[in-house]
């Protein structure tokens, strides 16, 4: 992930941070919290990849690897308040994304990897609907820091199911519906008008993605058992 953009949002939480702990801060937005349910959008970054899960790993049946990008999410937030320490949130979004797959085992006539037929790239746009349990510590002047965890579900509308293509032929097909679970960290930072919030949370799949091809020897799925997504998203919420 981008070092200066890491590096800008560091610098920036450290500076809020340390003017809310200054003696007698002026408290912000001090009866936000207590609204019953609210609302809000969010904007981010994410970044892909897939966990492999072989029946053999061998000269013929080598390691499959990822390059990973950077994508970008946008959505919508709908906060249900339970008490002063726990919401429950709902948080629809577009995530897109692209990776790039390297089957080391695809060679050409001399030995040496082929990368015409030896890359495939697999771009992604879902629809991701978590439902988050957010719990939060005491609210320190106008920051207060979370956790965040939950499960959720998504539509891969680049999964290609429906193709009667291979990967040999360019067309990579993942299964249409993914189920993960999620867990991350974050803080509120109370504005004058608004409350901000960057978080990051990691993203896992429970259920195998992969669409084996239908020749049963494939040199890019035969000796596949399973097909993992994992994900980091950071996201900045306005509410």
């Amino acid at each position: 992930m981008n070092r200066t953009l890491l590096g800008f949002i560091f610098l920036m939480a450290s500076h809020s941070a340390f003017s809310q702990f200054r003696e007698n801060p002026l408290i912000n937005l001090e009866n936000f919290d207590k609204q019953p349910v609210h609302w809000g959008y969010f904007l981010g970054i994410n970044q892909y990849s897939f966990n492999f899960d072989y029946k053999q790993l061998n000269d013929d049946y080598k390691d499959i690897q990822v390059s990973k990008n950077i994508g970008f999410n946008v959505g919508l937030i709908g906060d249900l308040r339970i008490n002063d320490y726990m919401n429950l949130r709902l948080e629809p979004g577009l995530y897109y994304n692209q990776r790039d797959l390297y089957y080391l085992g695809i060679t050409d006539d001399n030995g040496y990897f082929n990368e015409v037929d030896g890359i495939r790239e697999v771009k992604s746009t879902y629809i991701h609907v978590p439902l988050l349990l957010k719990v939060s510590t005491k609210r320190l002047g106008n920051i207060k820091p979370y956790i965040v965890g939950g499960f959720s579900g998504a539509i891969n509308l680049g999964s290609n199911a429906d193709s009667d293509q291979g990967i040999e032929s360019g067309e990579f097909r993942m299964k249409k519906y993914s189920y993960f679970y999620e867990i991350g960290f974050g803080i509120d930072f109370y504005l004058y008008y608004f409350k901000f919030s960057p978080s990051i949370r990691g993203v896992f799949s429970l259920n195998d993605e992969h669409i084996p091809d239908k020749a049963p020897d494939s040199p890019y799925t035969s000796n596949l058992n399973n097909m993992h997504s994992r994900g980091i998203f950071l996201n900045f919420t306005f509410e």
